[in-house]
């Protein structure tokens, strides 16, 4: 049978600091307290001759980013991404010469995500409808390689569900408890390893299109392993950069669609370290 196709899902470029910046510096903040003293005519702005109250410039604001809201958009692009899902696991079987049989519009899904991911890194407010665009593209490509690591090993997608979902409660309590602290040299190392990653990637997939292949990122080698338990761990901090932009983006007023802006920017993060669990449980067990 043929292996399963490597994932090629970038990692989380968008929720960083210059979201928050480009979100003050275009106006968005939650509004202040109204200034409600009287002026005489010709007073300062705000204020009507004769001293009457005046509503001041007109504001953007339309609401700000709450953490509830953000689980709520979570919630919904995961169910999203669940059902979707459902659908690439069923569209991915072996044949009767036991040949995996992987659905070409899989690898649609994978280009339709990546497109969402640089759309809304320049258009954070196109979140509430590029964010379930990419839950339902990425959702059919992680159900059909899910199910193509499946057919080589049984459970090891039960495995790499529960890996995931561990290292989100662990981070999480780690990063609630200010065990691990996102101060900007962090937060610089973590985009920074990001980043390299990304590059990596980029270069492995553009060798396999020249007939390349970039043996050591997919045999169950010492050096493989090593690569990939280090990905697993660099996708993993980026969990508590997601968990600090949520929190500085609600202490800041962002306005409401940073909510699925914030959601758009975990799933992918933890669609990240699931594919990356498999890769690596896929080694261990030596059927990269």
């Amino acid at each position: 049978m043929d292996r399963p196709k490597e994932s090629s899902t970038m990692a989380n470029p968008v929720l960083n600091e210059r979201a928050i910046e480009r979100a003050q510096h275009a106006g968005w903040a939650a509004p202040s307290a109204p200034n409600t003293s009287w002026a005489a005519p010709g007073g300062p702005t705000g204020t009507r001759p004769g001293g009457r109250l005046s509503d001041g410039p007109v504001s953007p604001y339309q609401g700000a980013m709450t953490v509830n809201g953000t689980i709520t958009a979570t919630a919904v692009l995961f169910v999203l991404l669940l059902i979707s899902a459902a659908f690439g696991w069923n569209a991915t079987d072996t044949n009767p010469d036991g040949e995996l049989s992987f659905p070409s519009i899989a690898l649609v899904g994978v280009g339709i995500g990546f497109a969402c991911v640089i759309a809304l890194y320049f258009k954070p407010a196109w979140a509430k409808v590029l964010g379930p665009v990419y839950a339902l593209a990425q959702g059919f490509f992680v159900g059909a390689i899910s199910r193509a690591y499946e057919s080589f090993e049984r459970g090891i997608v039960l495995q790499a569900v529960g890996a995931t979902i561990a290292t989100f409660l662990v981070m999480l309590v780690l990063y609630r408890t200010r065990i691990i602290k996102v101060t900007n040299r962090f937060r610089k190392i973590v985009i920074g390893a990001t980043l390299g990653i990304m590059v990596m990637y980029l270069a492995s997939f553009v060798f396999r299109l020249f007939g390349a292949e970039v043996n050591f990122l997919r045999q169950p080698s010492a050096l493989g392993i090593g690569i990939s338990v280090v990905i697993c761990i660099v996708a993993a901090l980026n969990l508590a950069l997601d968990f600090d932009f949520i929190e500085r983006g609600t202490q800041t007023g962002l306005p409401k669609h940073f909510e699925w802006f914030a959601a758009f920017g975990l799933l992918v993060t933890i669609v990240w370290l699931y594919l990356e669990f498999l890769r690596l449980l896929a080694m261990l067990q030596g059927r990269d």
